[in-house]
């Protein structure tokens, strides 16, 4: 777009090469340029207000400069390499994005703020920040994106939450324990997509909201270890921070496939959640465990336990399940096929299973529940003995 007058001496001041770190604005329209910020709480890309840019082929750095304050990073962005906010909106394309500094995010959209990514490589480096990135209500697509983060989720959200939509592309965690491959405190949906954590969990969902995952090639590595950590690929949680609004954790797997390098396949605590699999492969890890529902490190002892349904329709499950006196599951299927045991040792919570005429349970070990909803003929005790509400049918 061609300016004239002040007007083209602005977008001069606004887009030198390795440019000043300044608000882009409105209107911009950049193709490879670069942007480098390296002071305290200062980005390389800000779009914020109302206006509306466009930046393409660029090479966008944040090489220095800490945040002054850590939640200011987490909550709101401050100090990212791209930061949109406001009502601003920002369409980025084969660009290359580098986060270096402490606390610095590679990507965040907040408040109102909308950012669009095509075809871009996300770095970052520093600790105590993510790749790809909303809070506060931000909105923040992406299509065949590359993300790798070394300290935290390279997707992930933070108080306040959002919306998040990938399509296609790669995103790598490779730090310990809270480095998942998605960390959620929003809604977030990825598809078509590969996933790795490294060292921590494949996902992690806080409070009231959502990952959905359709097509997915995921994997995690459970590493914790922290008194009290139960090791899992998903957590399904709430915490004492306030970073996520109290209600049910929703995660939901169409097709892909999920592996759990170390711990149970979910776990569920101090939270209710529902876990949708439709079509999923899912690989164990060595312990067998495929759901744990229980009582943690999180919440008041005594009421923390996890309140769970796991609806599986055309989907193959395997493992052990568990469920403590303070929590309870539910277990709907719909043309499914479960191989495993629950609460084998004939202690623990609630437990309700409804299968439909097309379902099949194959008993690995003792199994206890409250009620059963289905044929009887549809189980096979393998050996095994299924108890109904303290009285044994199998």
């Amino acid at each position: 777009m061609k300016k004239s007058g002040w007007a083209a001496f602005l977008l001069c001041l606004c887009f030198a090469a390795e440019a000043m770190a300044v608000s882009v604005p409105d209107g911009t329209v950049s193709v490879q340029d670069s942007y480098t910020a390296t002071e305290t709480d200062e980005s390389a890309v800000e779009v914020s207000g109302t206006a509306k840019v466009t930046i393409e082929k660029a090479n966008i750095q944040k090489t220095s400069g800490e945040a002054s304050s850590a939640d200011a990073s987490s909550f709101r962005g401050v100090n990212a390499a791209v930061r949109v906010y406001e009502q601003g909106e920002l369409t980025l394309s084969d660009s290359e994005i580098t986060a270096e500094a402490p606390n610095a995010t590679g990507v965040f959209a907040y408040e109102d703020g909308v950012i669009v990514l095509e075809d871009c490589n996300v770095t970052v480096s520093g600790g105590g920040a993510g790749g790809v990135q909303v809070a506060g209500g931000g909105t923040l697509t992406g299509h065949n994106l590359t993300v790798t983060s070394a300290s935290k989720a390279a997707i992930r959200s933070d108080r306040g939450g959002g919306t998040m939509v990938l399509d296609g592309g790669t995103y790598r965690s490779t730090g310990k324990n809270g480095c998942p491959a998605i960390y959620s405190t929003a809604d977030i949906t990825v598809s078509n997509a590969q996933c790795l954590s490294e060292q921590s969990r494949a996902v992690i969902i806080e409070g009231k909201n959502t990952v959905t995952l359709e097509n997915v090639t995921i994997e995690g590595n459970d590493q914790s270890t922290k008194e009290g950590s139960v090791k899992a690929n998903v957590l399904l949680y709430q915490s004492a921070s306030g970073d996520a609004s109290e209600g049910t954790s929703v995660f939901t797997m169409t097709g892909g496939e999920m592996t759990a390098r170390s711990g149970a396949m979910f776990y569920c605590t101090n939270t209710s959640a529902v876990i949708n699999l439709k079509q999923a492969d899912l690989n164990l890890s060595e312990s067998g465990k495929l759901l744990i529902v229980s009582a943690g490190r999180w919440g008041k002892d005594g009421k923390n336990g996890g309140q769970c349904t796991l609806n599986a329709e055309q989907q193959t499950l395997e493992g052990s399940i568990s469920v403590d006196k303070l929590s309870s599951l539910e277990i709907r299927m719909t043309g499914s096929v479960l191989t495993g045991s629950i609460n084998s040792d004939g202690e623990g919570g609630d437990v309700d299973i409804d299968m439909d005429a097309d379902s099949k349970w194959t008993l690995t070990g003792d199994s206890h529940i409250r009620s059963f909803s289905g044929k009887l003929e549809n189980v096979e005790a393998n050996g095994h003995h299924l108890v109904v509400d303290g009285t044994q049918v199998l």
